[in-house]
């Protein structure tokens, strides 16, 4: 590659390939009168195939299942609108309930809108605003009326008269306080084009964002190599009732990779794991993809951890789905195995391992 992204934000920008992975999720309820409930609470028998938990969303009227679809992937690969198709509308038949994508992930949009906007009722959707796409040049603008324009232009997009949350996509610290955004977001929800708002980001323009008291939700960067939400972010949503989406919750599967990789979107999360040595992802264990291997060890560790309502991951391929949902009906990690990575990480974690954009 002649550039590598080395931030989320560059790699959104510069249309690199997104995450690896899959993902299951069950039908939809709204309305539940809970509380978030407790990490892997018994899901309902009606629930079918794979009956995945539920859990409520924050303050939200929206019962989400564990696992979500993550519409980065989709967009960034270019998949071809008959397979999304498939993969969508086969998600949904098996349950899936939570959609999250966003307005800059090139065509993905675009592309879940055609395979299953007819099937709007049948699941939440997420997407994220604040980046422009103005006569073929993208940037960003979160001035409030650039807020509204993105959002307008998701809705004609997603093929949808309202959609279920609106998210800030990773804009700075800086851009938060001047309040513009906010302002644009809060005006959409009040104009009823969002039912609810968030703000989807990373590290201390995270804690922020909860403190400020103006989101219904986060999403946020959790997993087995990123982990500095767990203390500085997640105790302070779960108080605040705020829905937590969890993105990267396998990060990037970058124990995959015997050398370093080129895409520097697979970069930070390989150098770490070289210095955390989990077992479990290393040599031939590597390899391993049943319940006790890296991608559902992963899963489960981000599952679990206190706030969190749902995991996003993405995939092109229709099949990947049935395989998520068997690792997470695995439940919860062992509490040994649990405790010992968050140890390796307490011990070995270093200053500048913030939370990834």
């Amino acid at each position: 590659m002649s550039v590598r992204p080395t931030s989320r934000r560059e790699f959104l920008q510069l249309s690199a390939a997104a995450s690896l992975a899959a993902w299951s999720t069950n039908g939809r309820a709204r309305g539940a009168s809970s509380l978030a409930a407790p990490p892997f609470a018994s899901a309902s028998a009606s629930l079918a195939p794979a009956a995945l938990e539920r859990r409520k969303f924050g303050k939200t009227d929206m019962q989400v299942a564990v696992l979500g679809f993550g519409g980065a992937e989709i967009g960034f690969e270019k998949t071809d609108p008959a397979t999304v198709a498939k993969l969508l509308n086969a998600a949904l038949d098996a349950g899936l309930n939570v959609v999250d994508t966003a307005e800059c992930y090139l065509d993905s949009e675009v592309a879940i809108g055609a395979a299953i906007g007819a099937r709007r009722k049948e699941y939440h959707l997420f997407t994220k605003c604040g980046h422009t796409n103005v006569d073929g040049k993208r940037g960003e603008d979160w001035t409030k009326e650039g807020v509204l324009a993105s959002v307008e232009r998701s809705l004609k997009r997603l093929k949808t008269d309202v959609i279920d949350l609106v998210q800030l996509h990773s804009c700075s610290l800086d851009e938060l306080k001047k309040g513009a955004c906010i302002e644009g977001l809060e005006l959409a929800k009040k104009q009823g084009k969002t039912r609810y708002i968030g703000y989807s980001g990373d590290s201390t323009t995270a804690k922020w964002a909860v403190e400020s008291g103006r989101f219904d939700s986060l999403q946020t960067s959790i997993n087995v190599a990123d982990q500095e939400c767990i203390e500085l972010v997640l105790p302070l949503a779960k108080e605040k009732q705020m829905g937590v989406i969890a993105k990267r919750p396998i990060a990037n599967a970058a124990w995959r990779y015997d050398a370093k990789p080129e895409n520097g979107y697979h970069e930070t999360y390989w150098q770490r794991l070289q210095t955390l040595e989990y077992a479990w992802a290393k040599g031939d264990a590597r390899k391993n993809e049943g319940v006790d291997g890296p991608a559902a060890t992963a899963m489960r560790f981000t599952a679990m951890q206190p706030g969190v309502c749902v995991l996003i991951v993405g995939t092109t391929k229709p099949e990947r789905w049935k395989q998520n949902a068997a690792l997470m009906e695995a439940g919860p990690l062992p509490k040994e195995l649990h405790d010992a990575i968050r140890a390796r990480w307490k011990a070995a974690a270093k200053p500048d391992w913030t939370g990834q954009t």
